[in-house]
């Protein structure tokens, strides 16, 4: 047997190793935001690679933080891609701020575990109060406030939200139906819907075979129709099914798609489907009056989700649900067992946030957001969103400008969806894909930019998406220089193309 260590061993939260063990590593993460330009954004790794550089077992003694950190630099760093670059330009943007890192410290430094408003009060009364912050922000309709009667969680992602209202629309359903109804049931989203959906349909037991992805088209600019919708669930109806639940977005993932809520919501009504309405990524822009017309006729949803950790300056993980009927939600996910009840004050009177999402323990993730609110003010994050839409417009002039190149739909908030054109009448398809697939591996693999792709009636789409904390005008400029650099070493201009003007 081992011998037992001192009874007097210095403790792993005491408040010395507290102070000599975060001082390095907040020295460390300056260093790193400092020279973080100076790191490809995307690194050139191959699969098991870090395998190779760490040992097989774990240290038998502890290491000191300076060689902790020594190995994070020497290993980690150079297979991250690094998401806060200011030449990060890909998927969605999940940037941080220095408030957000401090309210994570705080978040973590506290390290409460909010599942029950007894486990910690203030927890859970803070969450109350921010997710109505947000909400009015966002200029939600009233009916998601806790003082008209809805309510607010944070979850950790979009997927969280969308499983938890989809498992409250089946149990919704099925006290109607009966248990063997939910092969009857059906769920509905546009082929721009994020996949999250169709993984959520299939975790609450809903058959694959029973998810409609309606398709879109260029004149409704990708946004999911009334009429399609109404025309799916028609059909369904006939063939003995039941409509559940109908996904509206806001700024859809490949090109920034809007659905029409109210037309949506309209049709959900009629056949008493539950209507979610993702806001993802673009519901961070609804801060800002000038796009609020986006969420017209949300009164009509039954749930709305969007993530501050994606435009927000809220660190990773943080993802606001507001339901218009809270009493759903909780009795499809609620658990009473007698060790979690509330003994004293508050009693069955409070909210109890284990019953709003899937997991039992959550992190303390109201801290945080409240933080972002504190420190920039409502003021201050509509000047963040403000600044990158005005890159992305700037970024399309030049794509529309230049006519080698295409911008393939609108711009989307702070997204640019653009191509390389065919380069002649005779070209097909295939061959301008092959090309532009080409331009961004070369875009990627420089280690100057990161952007990513997606396919549109079947065109090979490059993706630009402005959002970094980062991020200012000059990283813009230089991703354009970049990827006129990159076309031409791709040989994607002829020689009818010599004279045409650079732009600047």
């Amino acid at each position: 047997m081992g011998s037992l260590p001192p009874l007097d061993a210095p403790l792993p939260l005491g408040p010395e190793a507290f102070l000599d063990e975060s001082r390095p590593v907040i020295d460390f993460l300056n260093g790193y935001y400092r020279d973080i330009e100076s790191y490809p954004v995307r690194p050139d790794a191959e699969p098991g690679w870090l395998r190779t550089l760490l040992p097989d077992v774990p240290p038998e003694h502890g290491d000191p933080v300076e060689a902790i950190l020594e190995d994070v630099q020497q290993h980690i760093i150079p297979g991250l891609t690094h998401w806060q670059s200011p030449n990060f330009f890909a998927y969605f943007p999940a940037n941080g701020s220095a408030a957000g890192l401090m309210g994570d410290m705080l978040t973590s430094g506290l390290n409460v575990v909010p599942f029950s408003w007894a486990s910690s009060p203030a927890a859970t009364e803070l969450e109350s109060v921010v997710v109505d912050w947000m909400c009015k922000l966002l200029g939600l309709p009233d009916r998601f406030l806790f003082s008209c009667g809805g309510r607010g969680v944070l979850h950790g992602s979009t997927c969280e939200g969308v499983v938890s209202t989809l498992a409250a629309a089946r149990d919704r359903a099925l006290r109607s139906l009966g248990h063997e109804g939910i092969v009857r049931l059906v769920v509905y989203a546009s082929d721009q819907s994020h996949a999250t959906f169709q993984k959520g349909t299939s975790i609450i037991g809903i058959p694959p075979a029973n998810f409609r992805i309606i398709p879109t088209s260029a004149s409704s600019g990708y946004g999911l129709t009334a009429d399609s919708v109404y025309d799916a669930v028609e059909a369904d109806i006939a063939s003995g099914l039941v409509p559940l639940y109908l996904c509206a977005t806001i700024g859809t993932t490949g090109v920034g798609a809007v659905d029409p809520v109210r037309g949506l919501g309209e049709v959900a009504r009629r056949y008493c489907m539950w209507l979610h309405v993702d806001v993802a990524f673009a519901g961070s822009a609804l801060i800002c009056p000038e796009f609020r017309d986006c969420i017209n006729g949300a009164e009509l949803a039954d749930s709305v989700s969007m993530n501050p950790h994606k435009w927000f300056l809220t660190n990773m993980d943080c993802c606001c649900l507001w339901v218009a009927n809270p009493q759903v939600l909780t009795s499809a996910l609620s658990t009473n067992p007698e060790y979690l009840n509330n003994i004293g004050k508050g009693g069955t009177e409070v909210i109890d946030y284990k019953d709003w999402q899937i997991a039992l323990s959550r992190p303390f993730r109201a801290m945080k957001l409240w933080v972002v609110l504190h420190r920039y003010g409502a003021a201050g994050m509509r000047a963040h969103i403000r600044r990158h839409v005005e890159m992305a417009k700037w970024f399309e002039r030049m794509v529309r400008a230049d006519e080698r190149f295409e911008v393939v739909t609108p711009r989307s908030f702070s997204l640019v969806t653009f191509r390389l054109r065919p380069q002649n009448e005779l070209e097909d398809e295939i061959s301008v894909d092959a090309l532009n697939r080409k331009l961004l591996v070369a875009i990627n693999t420089s280690g100057r930019a990161f952007m990513t792709h997606f396919v549109v009636d079947n065109k090979f789409v490059i993706r630009m998406a402005m959002g970094g904390a980062m991020t200012q005008m000059r990283h813009v400029r230089d991703a354009w220089k970049l990827v006129k650099e990159k076309a031409k070493e791709v040989g994607a201009f002829p020689r009818e193309y010599a004279q045409v003007r650079e732009m600047n």
